[in-house]
């Protein structure tokens, strides 16, 4: 099965090799069928404490880090 990639925007730099990333998504609402922005914060793993807040990153889906830590931040080489 492959691994979830999700975007989204660092919110929070201050965990040690931790970012919390907000990751935005839209859903019809059910009885309006207006377009519903709803967000989520996910803590992912910064193995450099490259990342600081506001940087738009990538993250996929990884092994169990902690209780709330399964996603890793894509480093990418552009």
């Amino acid at each position: 099965m492959p691994k979830r990639i999700l975007q989204g925007v660092v919110v929070s730099d201050k965990q040690d090799k931790t970012v919390v990333v907000s990751v935005e998504r839209q859903v019809m609402h059910p009885v309006y069928k207006k377009f519903v922005k709803k967000s989520k914060k996910y803590a992912a793993h910064d193995e450099n404490n490259q990342f600081k807040v506001g940087d738009t990153v990538s993250i996929i889906e990884s092994k169990p880090y902690s209780k709330t830590k399964t996603w890793t931040v894509l480093v990418d080489n552009a």
